[in-house]
Parts: structure tokens; C-alpha cells; sequence
């Protein structure tokens, strides 16, 4: 029987053991949170791409962000967090 070498863990798998991080935060994934219908805060994004009072497109690395739905606004954003607000129907990863 064939003898597995443990997986060796990553530099951000690592960091975020030393430092009891989360490792989303060391990864630099983009942290996405919905307060109700309203307000969606998402952490770690990479700008915004189409901006529309029914559609904001967002950028998350990887993956792009798509919120829909009606009177949505950015009300907040700096370079690592932003804020939309409105009412919210849909959220969607791609």
C-alpha cells in the first residue's frame, strides 16, 4: 500500500494559523454581508465594474459580484470595503 505525503499547507494557510486569522482575510477573498433586503457591506473587493441604480457589478478577484434590484446606491466605499443600499432582490456570484 502506497504511503501519502501530508499536503504541505500554504503561506496564507500558514499566516492565518500563526495569527488565528480567518482564512478568507489572509487569502484575500472578498467577504460579502447581506443585512436584510437593504444594505450589503462586502470586504476585499477589486473595484466596481458596471454601476446602475438596478445592477451593481462588482469585482472580487476571482469571481465578480452582481447585485440586483431597485433604487440601489453606493452609499460608501474606500479601498477595501464598500456599502450598497436599496432594496436588494438578488445577489449572484460569477
Amino acid at each position: 500500500m502506497e504511503k501519502r505525503m501530508p499536503r504541505r499547507a500554504s503561506l496564507p494557510e500558514r499566516m492565518a494559523a500563526v495569527f488565528d486569522l480567518p482564512g478568507d482575510v489572509v487569502a484575500g477573498l472578498p467577504r460579502i454581508e447581506l443585512m436584510g433586503d437593504n444594505e450589503l457591506r462586502m470586504e476585499n473587493h477589486r473595484g466596481i465594474l458596471d454601476y446602475g441604480s438596478e445592477e451593481i457589478h462588482i469585482s472580487g478577484g476571482k469571481l465578480a459580484v452582481r447585485v440586483t434590484g431597485e433604487d440601489l446606491e453606493l452609499r460608501a466605499m474606500n479601498q477595501t470595503e464598500l456599502l450598497i443600499t436599496g432594496h436588494i432582490r438578488a445577489v449572484e456570484l460569477e
